[in-house]
C-alpha cells in the first residue's frame, strides 16, 4: 500500500477533516511517546493476546484487522481516553478510527519485516505525518 492509499484511508481522500488529521497526530504521538517506542507498543499487544496480528502488521501480506473492543482491550480506557481527547472526538470514535489506521500505520514503518529502532523510527513517523498530509 502506498502513501497515497494510506492517506486515502487514514484521512477519508480528499475531504479531511480536522478530527481525522488530530487522529493520525495522535497515533504517532502515541508510537513516539511510548514507553520502549514502536517496540514496546507492539509488546503492549502482544501481551494482550495480539501477537498474530502484530505478526502480520509488520509481516509481509495482508494485515489481519483490529476491532475497536481489541484495540481498547490492548491499550486500556486511560490511553484509549487520552487520544480521544487529543484528537477531539468521542472514545467510541476515537477507538474504531485508531484501531483501523493502526496495523496500516505500522505496517509501513516496517518495511521488510524489520521493526526500525532510535533515531530510523523518529525519521519514519516525521515523515510519515508530513507525506500523508501534503
Amino acid at each position: 500500500m502506498g502513501l497515497m492509499d494510506l492517506a486515502g484511508q487514514f484521512l477519508g481522500g480528499a475531504s479531511v477533516s480536522d478530527s481525522k488529521t488530530q487522529l493520525l497526530n495522535a497515533v504517532i504521538g502515541m508510537i513516539q511517546n511510548h514507553p520502549g517506542g514502536l517496540q514496546g507498543l507492539l509488546g503492549q499487544f502482544q501481551s494482550s493476546g495480539l501477537g498474530e496480528h502484530v505478526a502480520s502488521w509488520v509481516g509481509s501480506g495482508d494485515n489481519l484487522p483490529l476491532s475497536g473492543e481489541q484495540l481498547h482491550q490492548a491499550l486500556g480506557a486511560e490511553q484509549v481516553q487520552a487520544l480521544a481527547q487529543q484528537a477531539g472526538l468521542p472514545p467510541e470514535h476515537a477507538t474504531s478510527g485508531l484501531a483501523s489506521m493502526l496495523p496500516d500505520i505500522i505496517n509501513h514503518l516496517t518495511p521488510g519485516g524489520q521493526i526500525p529502532t532510535g533515531l530510523e523510527i523518529q525519521q519514519g513517523l516525521g515523515g510519515l505525518l508530513g507525506k500523508l498530509l501534503g
